[in-house]
C-alpha cells in the first residue's frame, strides 16, 4: 500500500515574546510544566526530544533561538513503515505578543485530523493559558 502524506498548518499568537515561546518549547521543565506531561529536550541541533512522557520523539534538525525550530518528529502511534515528519515552527515579534506559525509536513495522510486536533488541544491552548497567567 502506498504512503501517503499530509501537512498540518497553524498560526496562532501567544501572549509572549518570541524568546519566551521558544524558552517553553524547548526547555524540558518548562515544556512539562505547560503540557503536564513530561518532556526531556536537547536544545542542541541532532540532539534528541521525547514529550508527552515518550510519546512523541524525534531530533532537532535547525535551532535559533527565539526564532525558529525544526524538527524529525515521530509519535509511538506511528504507522509501521512511515518516515519521520517534519515538524518547523516559526516564531516572529508582533503586536500583542509572538505569531507562532507551525507546518507540519509528511504525517501520515489517515492521522492528519489528529494530530491537527492534538496541536490545538495539547499545545496551542495550554500555551495560551500559561502566558494568560503572566
Amino acid at each position: 500500500m502506498a504512503q501517503k502524506f499530509s501537512t498540518i498548518k497553524q498560526t496562532v499568537i501567544v501572549n509572549a515574546s518570541p524568546e519566551e515561546v521558544y524558552d517553553v518549547l524547548m526547555n524540558s521543565k518548562k515544556h512539562a510544566k505547560v503540557t503536564g506531561s513530561p518532556a526531556s529536550i536537547s536544545t542542541e541541533v541532532g540532539g534528541k526530544f521525547t514529550a508527552w512522557d515518550g510519546y512523541i520523539f524525534g531530533k532537532n534538525l535547525d535551532l535559533e533561538p527565539g526564532k525558529k525550530i525544526v524538527q524529525e518528529w515521530t509519535t509511538t502511534a506511528w504507522p509501521k513503515g512511515y518516515p519521520p515528519s517534519r515538524l518547523e515552527i516559526a516564531l516572529a515579534k508582533k503586536a500583542g505578543g509572538t505569531e507562532l506559525r507551525m507546518v507540519h509536513s509528511k504525517v501520515p495522510a489517515e492521522q492528519r485530523l489528529d494530530y491537527a486536533e492534538g496541536w490545538r488541544s495539547y499545545y496551542w491552548e495550554p500555551l495560551g493559558t500559561y502566558f494568560g497567567k503572566k
